[in-house]
């Protein structure tokens, strides 16, 4: 079985951000994933002006905000840190172990990596008030505020699309459907961040064991 990679833009966010990014994210790899009958719900971000939509499983909802949850908790606890989240599908397959056993083992077919770099303000942080005798730094503070939220709008666009033009290309290695009656194909959803071994290599190990079978915990 092919397994496939897709190492999504890392975007800077503010941690008031983070929340609604991923969540736009992940529910947009999760519907373009989706299977069977479908409710989808389009939903307009608060903090940019980008619609998404989900596949409306209250499931569905309740894994992405446990895992966002946790995220940002992982971030408050280890700041200045490049934090990634992996969303992958795998197929499930029972396997002969011995004449009276089997194993259960997970095939991963598809591995996604949101990765965010997200900024830390100590308080008490003095900002620009030194150019205070030139510029209002109220006003220079909110020009600034407007100019990044236009860009990181514009990389989130960029990500939606990468994430479009990934799953209308890549079709090959997809398993075939064997369970109308499940909203998703089997998937997991992690969180690492640059102080993990695991972080960075990740993605090159994975793909060198493309193919293998994980055995379930």
């Amino acid at each position: 079985m092919n397994c496939e990679v897709c190492q999504l833009k890392e975007l800077d966010v503010e941690h008031f951000e983070i929340r609604e990014i991923l969540r736009c994210i992940l529910h947009t790899i999760m519907f373009h994933r989706a299977l069977g009958l479908l409710r989808p719900k389009d939903v307009d971000l608060e903090l940019f002006d980008i619609t998404y939509t989900e596949c409306g499983d209250v499931e569905v909802e309740k894994k992405i905000e446990e895992k966002i949850t946790q995220f940002i908790d992982r971030v408050e606890k280890h700041p200045n840190r490049k934090n990634q989240i992996c969303l992958s599908f795998f197929e499930v397959k029972n396997k002969q172990a011995s004449w009276f056993t089997t194993k259960v083992e997970r095939f991963y077919w598809e591995y996604w990596y949101i990765n965010l770099n997200v900024a830390h303000h100590p308080k008490g942080h003095p900002g620009k008030s030194h150019l205070s005798k030139v510029v209002d730094p109220g006003e220079s503070a909110s020009e600034e505020r407007s100019a990044r939220r236009t860009v990181l709008e514009s990389s989130l666009r960029e990500v939606m699309f990468q994430i479009i033009k990934f799953v209308n290309e890549k079709k090959d290695h997809i398993p075939a459907i064997s369970n109308l009656d499940c909203v998703t194909f089997p998937y997991e959803i992690t969180i690492s961040s640059s102080s993990d071994s695991a972080f960075g290599m990740d993605v090159i190990r994975r793909m060198l064991q493309t193919g293998h079978p994980t055995m379930l915990s």
